[in-house]
């Protein structure tokens, strides 16, 4: 049974750093990419930053320059690496693994929350 397991996440100030973590287990085809994507109270929802296996990245503009990712193919985790946090930061992170079969079947983790406020 294919888990994505996260760690990390809470409560921060702006201004502040925050490291979220995941691990896959079980995903039967190997990893394609995985990455993380965040839900706003009320929004959709949206890629933060994803990466393949051979380094490749997508991020999203409004993280550029104050999230990094990355990832150790072996042990199957990948890491955000979140500076600078603003308040519009704050949401439920959650970490996505892309399978790499045909069809490029995506998993899921449960999410955790981060939250950024003084």
């Amino acid at each position: 049974q294919p888990q994505l397991v996260e760690s990390g996440g809470g409560l921060v100030t702006p201004g502040g750093s925050l490291e979220l973590s995941c691990v896959a287990h079980g995903i039967v085809f190997g990893i394609y990419a995985m990455g993380w994507y965040r839900q706003a109270p009320g929004k959709q929802r949206e890629l933060v930053v994803t990466i393949t296996g051979h380094g490749i990245t997508t991020t999203a503009d409004s993280v550029k320059d104050r999230f990094t990712v990355t990832r150790d193919k072996n042990k199957s985790t990948v890491n955000l690496h979140m500076h600078n946090l603003k308040p519009e930061d704050t949401a439920v992170y959650f970490c996505n693994g892309v399978e790499a079969n045909p069809d490029r079947t995506n998993h899921w983790g449960q999410g955790t929350q981060v939250t950024v406020s003084s």
